[in-house]
């Protein structure tokens, strides 16, 4: 489910003029993986993911696919869902009782899991995408995050709502 998710959502790219990086909803649903999958399930399937993707299967922003898509200006963006996902789900469960589901973290809690995975990403994609663009890093933060912080701040709370409106049955099936 989570694997698909993350592919439909790569099918939702917005070119941004200036940019050679697209907004997408595919981060939303890699840090989304990280909130309802345990740190080693979510890294798993997100790198499943990227190796469905690596392999060709047309699955990467704008139903593009292939390994060169990693040594792109987009590579270390990809490359950052997978410790992205990890990150999400360990914070989601620091001092928690393992018993209780990502939906009763309480509000500040899940904030601050969805925070560093959207972050994790920007941390590996913009000095990867500096290195192929030839730009500075400072640049490269103005075509590679500053645009798209807006949004991540309407995906996280889009993210704590679908959280929030998963039943419960649902969560005691994937415990």
């Amino acid at each position: 489910m989570c694997i698909a998710l993350i592919t439909a959502g790569a099918f939702v790219a917005i070119p941004i003029p200036g940019s050679p990086v697209p907004i997408v909803l595919q981060n939303m649903f890699v840090v989304f993986t990280g909130l309802v999958l345990s740190p080693l399930w979510a890294m798993l399937t997100v790198g499943v993911y990227l190796v469905l993707g690596a392999a060709g299967l047309p699955i990467f922003a704008g139903a593009a696919g292939g390994l060169a898509h990693f040594a792109g200006p987009t590579g270390g963006f990809l490359l950052g869902y997978v410790p992205a996902a990890g990150l999400t789900s360990l914070l989601l469960r620091v001092g928690r009782d393992d018993r209780r589901t990502a939906r009763e973290a309480g509000l500040f809690h899940q904030v601050l899991a969805i925070v560093p995975g959207f972050l994790i990403v920007y941390a590996l994609g913009v000095p990867r995408l500096a290195v192929v663009t030839g730009l500075s890093i400072s640049r490269t933060f103005w075509i590679g995050m500053a645009p798209f912080l807006p949004g991540d701040v309407i995906k996280t709370i889009a993210l704590v709502i679908l959280l929030r409106s998963i039943p419960g049955s649902i969560w005691r099936s994937w415990s």
